[in-house]
């Protein structure tokens, strides 16, 4: 999460970027701002992301009605977030990458290649907790 701003101070010849550390509350309330930037940009423009956010819902909801103890539900809810979590990790890997240089590079792809595993190792444990808690 970004925590603090880049302000531009112009010298005689040349600009300098100062970094300015926020602090106390307006330090949360910028960290949420970017937080929720990231959380919008990822819902219009990472298909993935919108994907497993469509199966999020529903099955959110089901671990909320389903008879099962409160701390499964949440249990089941929490290997969901982990899926989006993986999701968001392997989009900003992906995001550096793509900054570094578009022209193919084996470490380049490498990394995006090992970002996407720790995506399906996520649903591949989720599967698993969805399983284990209901079909015992």
């Amino acid at each position: 999460m970004r925590s603090s701003t880049t302000v531009n101070k112009v010298n005689s010849t040349e600009q300098h970027k100062i970094v300015v550390k926020r602090q106390g509350i307006m330090r949360l309330l910028y960290t949420c701002k970017h937080t929720f930037n990231g959380l919008k940009w990822m819902c219009r423009n990472e298909a993935a992301f919108q994907q497993e956010l469509m199966l999020f819902v529903p099955l959110t909801v089901l671990a909320c009605v389903v008879n099962i103890s409160a701390a499964q539900s949440a249990i089941l809810v929490l290997a969901l977030l982990f899926v989006l979590f993986a999701e968001l990790v392997n989009t900003a890997i992906e995001v550096v990458v793509d900054r570094i240089g578009l022209e193919f590079n084996t470490l380049s792809g490498l990394a995006k290649d090992i970002a996407s595993a720790f995506v399906f190792i996520s649903m591949l444990m989720a599967v698993i907790v969805w399983w284990a808690v209901l079909w015992p």
